[in-house]
This record gives C-alpha cells, structure tokens and sequence, in this order.
C-alpha cells in the first residue's frame, strides 16, 4: 500500500478544491460593486496609510499574541486555507482491507514490507507498532496522542487568524481616530475637510472588511480542514486496531465504511463494482 504524506490513495486521490479563495473573490467583487453602484470612486479606498496601519498593525498584534514558531506557520496556514483536504479516505480503506487479508492469511509479520512502502507517517508508524508485536492498548494511546497533538497544532494556527480578526476592526477604528485628529488640524480650511473625513473612516472599512472576509473566513476554514484531518485519522486508527485484532476484512471494511458519508459509500461500492 503506497499512499501520500497526507494518507491519501494516489491513484483514488480526489482533492477537495478550495474554495475559499473564490468566496474571497466574491465578497470583495460584491462590495466594489456596491460602492461603484453607490457611485463612490474606488480608488478613494486605496489609502496607503490605513492600509499599512491594517496590515502592520494586526501583523504586530498576532506576534505579540502569540510564539514566534507559531506565527511563522502563519503563511503555510494561508496557502492551505486556499489548496483545501486532499484527504481521500475511500482508496485508505480498500487498503487496508486487503493488508488485512494479508495479515490473516500470513500473520502480521508478513506486513512489514507492506509497511516500508507507506509514505504516510501516521500509518506507517501505526502498523510497525502493530507488527513489533506492541500492546493494543499502547498502539491506541500512542496513535490518538498523534491525533491530539496536530487538532492542538492546526488550533493554534486556525487562532492566529481568529485573533487578526479581532485585532483588524478596532486598528481601523484607531486609523480613524487619527484620520479625524488630522482633520480637527484643518478646520481652517473647509476645502479639504470632506476628502479628510472621508479618508479617515477608510481605515476602518478595511479593518472590518479584512476581519469578515479574509482573516475570520481562513480560520472557519483551518478548523474544517483539521477536522476532516481528524475523522481521517480516527479512520486509520480504526483500521489498524481491527487489523491488530485479527478480525475479519469484511467486517473491518463495514466498520471503516461508516466513517464515510453515504454518497461516498455508494461511490466506492459503484468503483468496485466496475
């Protein structure tokens, strides 16, 4: 069995495609259009200095929210908010059944070579704990301690985002009460005073909309794609366990099947069929 370093099927692997970048898109295509019906200039919102109080603010507020390590892995969180899971689970469990049909008919000994080709830490660590003869208990513990440990490291990257957007409104509030501090300087000339006042509260229309359309949408997103790393995850524990255990390839396939939404299922059983 040879699978990816996300415990995906090559050959089966159906990404599921992002489509948080498209919703991005959309939100702020909407709202361009709104202010280009409304009648406003958009070229009044691109005001440099609120931009980089929004942006250098929230940066400078999450870093000192947060480590240095974690905060690096901001980025990587981004890239993977918009690539999406790849996690296909139907091609893991034609896997795994047929590793234990081999265990059953030639002991678990005859799985290690089967192991060697896994690329997928998970797993592969899973059965070689199964074939060194390790405690079944032992083999849970060690596996779900495996899971906990990246839902708690995908949480505090999906938070990072969380707390950028709570930062970004009220920096763009700051933004426009220096704005307005500005225009109170030039209340001697009521020439410049609508342009002012109007540059002062864009600071806080992109604090908001940074918030409600790209920081809080990416974390929304993380914790979904953890999640489905997860009940991936549990998939395999299942699977190793029940090989461990010796027990029928039929029944582990029924068993691993329900981990599966229906229509998966039905996709899988129409595969097999062909």
């Amino acid at each position: 069995m040879a699978t990816d370093g996300r415990g995906t099927h090559p050959k089966d692997r159906n990404p599921v495609k992002a489509i948080t970048a498209i919703g991005i898109v959309c939100a702020f295509g909407a709202l361009l259009l709104a202010s280009i019906m409304e009648g406003t200039n958009p070229m009044a919102f691109m005001n440099i200095p609120a931009l980089l109080l929004i942006v250098g603010g929230t940066s400078g507020a999450v870093m000192a929210s947060t480590n240095f390590q974690t905060f690096m892995a901001m980025p990587k969180g981004m890239i993977m908010s918009f690539k999406g899971s790849s996690v296909e689970s139907s091609g893991v469990i034609q896997d795994m059944v047929a590793l234990a049909e081999k265990a059953r008919r030639n002991g678990l000994l005859a799985l290690e070579e089967d192991v060697a080709k896994i690329d997928d830490a998970y797993t592969k660590k899973g059965l070689q704990l199964v074939v060194d003869g390790t405690d079944s208990d032992l083999v849970r513990t060690i596996l779900e301690s495996e899971v906990d440990g990246m839902a708690q490291r995908h949480g505090q990257i999906a938070g990072m985002f969380t707390t950028a957007g709570g930062f970004a409104p009220t920096l763009g509030i700051i933004g426009t009460v220096l704005g307005l501090v500005h225009v109170l300087e030039n209340l001697s000339d009521p020439g410049k005073l609508g342009h002012l006042i109007a540059g002062a509260f864009v600071a806080t229309l992109w604090g908001v909309m940074a918030a409600n359309i790209l920081w809080l949408p990416i974390a929304n997103k993380l914790k979904r794609v953890s999640e489905m790393e997860v009940h991936h995850r549990e998939l395999l524990l299942e699977g190793i366990l029940s090989i461990q255990a010796g027990a029928n390839p039929r029944v582990i396939e029924q068993k691993l099947l329900t981990y599966l939404a229906p229509k998966d299922r039905e996709a899988l059983e129409k595969t097999k069929a062909a």
